[in-house]
């Protein structure tokens, strides 16, 4: 059965948080790419601590205030959640090791797509030909942003890809799932899966000595400090995420996701020197505008309907 829209003033409150989410997160890909270059930690071990941590500092809230795994109506979907997660994450943190932070997300933002087309098939999400613009106008804006080489196109430009189809699928059961649990639970049990699913993987990828699979303990004190902010952000920004696809539809929340490449374009050159070019500005002036317009048209619409009514 297709969802029932989420209120008016609620999706607007859900574009806003979805906003600061994707302001905030590139802060965790940053740290993925300077444990992998200046701490010598492989992605997969950096990606099994981002989901241990995230379930560490969740714990006691989660024991707190829902009472234990007992309280969890679907904990087997929730932790698929988590796996797809933490695929995502690990194909995320290979490339940003190997590629600017901007050039990776830029590759990866074919996602929004994917989302809005899977809430328009199995959600029942009316999307209008203006959001389907606005998401074009968002994606070209990316495409401005990364200025392909040929050196992209390697086995490591598909990764992005890869990690932006999990992603959907990930975002996509965060709707599908309903309200049957809460934020909390939903991102506990998901801390759940994606550490059980990397210990696996990693175990497995360091038995065949793949160099992105190796494993170690964090080689500094400001090793383990990053590790934990790491596991914090995934840990609670996340859980906004989730609240915010609780306020508003996929379909409309997916075009914000854009104004990721803002943090990890700065980010980018302040820790690495990746220095944005004019056209990597315009690209970003491009995406920043296509979320707004969305903003735009939502309260336009919503001003409508209070007048109907």
């Amino acid at each position: 059965m297709p969802s029932p829209p989420p209120a008016p003033e609620s999706s607007v409150k859900g574009m806003a948080l979805m906003a600061f989410c994707m302001i905030v997160l590139p802060m965790m890909d940053a740290i993925a790419k300077y444990m992998a270059t200046f701490e010598t930690m492989s992605p997969g071990q950096v990606t099994f601590y981002r989901f241990f941590v995230q379930l560490v500092v969740l714990s006691p809230l989660f024991f707190w205030t829902v009472g234990g795994f007992g309280q969890v109506k679907r904990p087997w979907m929730n932790m698929l959640r988590g796996a797809l997660h933490a695929g995502a994450s690990l194909m995320f943190f290979t490339a940003v090791k190997y590629m600017p932070l901007a050039d990776v997300f830029a590759i990866y933002f074919v996602e929004p797509f994917m989302l809005t087309i899977l809430s328009a098939l199995f959600l029942g999400e009316k999307v209008g030909w203006r959001r389907w613009l606005a998401i074009l106008v968002g994606f070209g804006g990316a495409m401005i942003v990364i200025q392909p080489s040929f050196e992209i196109f390697g086995w490591t430009s598909l990764l992005p890809v890869a990690c932006a189809a999990l992603f959907t699928l990930y975002l996509f059961l965060n709707r599908a799932l309903g309200d049957a649990d809460s934020p909390l639970t939903m991102q506990m049990m998901s801390g759940v899966g994606g550490t059980a699913f990397m210990g696996v993987v990693l175990l497995v990828g360091n038995g065949m000595a793949v160099a992105d699979f190796d494993m170690s303990l964090p080689a500094s004190g400001l090793g383990i400090a990053l590790l934990l902010i790491l596991g914090s952000l995934s840990g609670y920004v996340h859980l906004l995420v989730v609240r915010a696809f609780r306020m508003a539809s996929v379909s409309l929340l997916a075009p914000f996701q854009y104004f990721e490449i803002i943090s990890a374009t700065v980010l980018g050159y302040l820790l690495f020197s990746d220095f944005p070019t004019p056209s990597k500005w315009l690209g970003i002036g491009i995406i920043v505008a296509s979320g707004l317009f969305i903003i735009w048209r939502e309260q336009k619409r919503n001003r409508l309907q209070e007048t109907v009514a």
